[in-house]
């Protein structure tokens, strides 16, 4: 069986650029994309209608686009893609071992780049109008013509969900954060900056209970759990910031994670294990941003180079 240089698992921002800069160094990368762990081999901006943050698309542009771009920009350096998942990792030693459905492959440095997935609320309004209204990122889709000077809601009641709300406020004409219980898990000042702000209301102990409108959203209706008082509200976004989760299940035991399961790094992209570098969402639970994403990749994969050379 060959022994692959490098083989980075993920296809988001994070492995694509991983293998950009893997490619170009002659290391002839596999990516195991993935598939249905991640949703979709991609990752998270498969589902984004538009990406406007990116350095180099003054105009914007569309999420699977993005993707598509990068996967043909690592292909073009003879980066090999297999849109497969990764069903079982032995990291003990090299050769690494990772298994998919139907192979096996070995490699002598590994790249996690399995990113993370924004929880969901799993309800049939929220299918409805996911990417037409409904959102998991208000950096990524919060200055959207479809947001600007209309009121938005904001589900959560963390320090994510008070960044959101507050960010929120320089595009909506309101801001409502919703939280199920009065008390929120959100850091004082955090919580404080937001009670201060003129265009946000709190709304305490709120559900959500359905998402309304033809094509776009247009309300929602929730309800208080404490009197089961149930209202509609105008909203013509709702984002949700009720956490994100690292897809990182499949090393747990074998490489170093911290308590919420994201995986430990040396902010150089070196694990704890020696050859195993991790870059992108499954690390970073700060920023989230595609291009931090990719930022880390391109360090991942020079360290995975210089790993091999040494």
């Amino acid at each position: 069986m060959d022994i692959r240089n490098t083989l980075i698992i993920g296809s988001g921002p994070a492995g694509y650029t991983a293998a950009v800069y893997a490619a170009r160094a002659g290391l002839k990368p596999l990516v195991l994309g993935g598939f249905l762990m991640g949703g979709q081999s991609g990752g998270q901006l498969m589902t984004t209608t538009e990406v406007e943050n990116f350095p180099g698309f003054p105009e914007g542009v569309p999420g699977p686009e993005l993707m598509d771009r990068l996967r043909r920009q690592a292909a073009r350096f003879d980066a090999e893609i297999l849109d497969k998942d990764v069903v079982k990792a032995d990291l003990s030693r090299p050769p690494f071992r990772l298994t998919t459905d139907d192979a096996e492959y070995l490699a002598k440095t590994v790249i996690l780049a399995t990113g993370a997935t924004a929880r969901r609320l799993n309800t049939e309004a929220e299918t409805r109008f996911w990417n037409k209204g409904i959102s998991a990122c208000a950096t990524c889709d919060g200055a959207l013509p479809l947001f600007r000077n209309k009121p938005i809601a904001v589900l959560g009641g963390g320090d994510s969900a008070m960044e959101e709300t507050l960010f929120l406020t320089r595009f909506g004409s309101q801001v409502i954060l919703l939280h199920r219980r009065n008390e929120f898990r959100a850091s004082q000042i955090m919580l404080d900056r937001v009670r201060r702000h003129p265009k946000v209301s709190i709304k305490t102990p709120y559900v959500l209970e359905d998402a309304l409108g033809e094509n776009l959203l247009e309300k929602i209706r929730v309800k208080n759990l404490a009197t089961g008082a149930v209202e509609e509200l105008a909203a013509n976004g709702l984002f949700l910031a009720i956490g994100h989760e690292p897809n990182t299940s499949l090393f747990k035991g074998q490489i170093e994670l911290d308590e919420a399961g994201y995986v430990k790094t040396d902010g150089h992209a070196r694990t704890n294990i020696p050859g195993v570098f991790a870059a992108g969402d499954c690390v970073d639970h700060t920023y989230r941003q595609a291009v931090t994403a990719a930022g880390m990749g391109c360090m991942a994969a020079i360290q995975a180079e210089r790993y091999l050379e040494a």
